[in-house]
């Protein structure tokens, strides 16, 4: 009985017992270990450094989240959750940091990005990373107010009448949706895909699956069609003013000949 008693007591403390992570990023100046209030799945260390206008960067990089943390400080500048688990963002996720600058989201596994999710960043963020994640579709009410340079590149963009009409109603920067590339499309016969978005509207409206230029280029033909006709109309209508005039003058010479008279022609003979 007492062996099991000591069992169970080296075992409580071996659980107990930081891990050489936590007692390494303790022992450095100005970085503290943070337990993330992560889902109860993945209750994960974030290490977060000091930096030299008083804020704070914070690195829960590779944790295997689910969720975004909660109880981060909100002197946090530069926030790290890449290579993580996150599927979807909810509403007010990262509302309590107003001093954040970065936020980086690359490497997940996003797919859904909620209204309102980056809501209280619109003062504060200027470079959002959320490449390498499962993106198709982009929601506008997601990105409101945040005018960031954002890296969307490497994930698969589904490029139809949503997209196009989710383009024109964001203010993020232009070299942001420039790094939008068109995975499928509801015109993949068309070299669509492999395109940036921004180009293929330019071309393409994609609500109505037709293309502008060929729309442009039926235009100018029709012009040409017509002007074609009209300038044909007019030579017929001129050679055959030409024409009319030539048998008119051919009738009045035959009005003003004195009849032909036999008895004439014999005397003169």
């Amino acid at each position: 009985m007492l062996a099991g008693e000591r069992s169970a007591v080296l075992l409580l403390l071996l659980l107990l017992r930081p891990s050489p992570f936590q007692v390494m990023a303790s022992s450095l100046p100005g970085v503290t270990a943070w337990s993330g209030g992560t889902s109860s799945a993945s209750n994960k260390d974030c290490v977060q450094v000091e930096t030299g206008s008083g804020g704070l960067t914070v690195r829960c990089s590779g944790l295997r989240l689910t969720q975004v943390p909660l109880g981060l400080s909100n002197r946090t500048f530069f926030l790290l959750l890449n290579r993580n688990l996150l599927r979807s963002l909810p509403p007010k996720s990262f509302s309590g940091l107003l001093q954040l600058h970065e936020l980086d989201l690359s490497n997940n596994q996003l797919s859904t990005l909620e209204p309102g999710c980056f809501y209280g960043l619109e003062d504060s963020l200027r470079l959002l990373d959320l490449s390498s994640n499962r993106l198709s579709w982009l929601e506008p009410q997601a990105f409101a107010g945040l005018q960031v340079q954002v890296n969307f590149t490497h994930n698969p963009w589904h490029c139809d009448c949503s997209m196009q009409m989710s383009v024109s109603q964001m203010d993020l920067e232009a070299s942001s949706l420039e790094k939008v590339v068109c995975q499928t499309s509801d015109i993949p016969n068309a070299g669509t895909v492999g395109l940036p978005l921004v180009l293929l509207v330019e071309d393409w409206d994609l609500c109505q699956s037709v293309r502008r230029t060929t729309d442009v280029l039926t235009l100018i033909t029709m012009f040409l069609w017509f002007f074609m006709l009209v300038s044909y109309l007019i030579y017929y209508v001129r050679q055959n003013e030409v024409f009319a005039n030539q048998h008119f003058e051919y009738i009045k010479f035959l009005e003003n000949r004195e009849p032909f008279s036999p008895i004439e022609f014999l005397k003169n003979l």
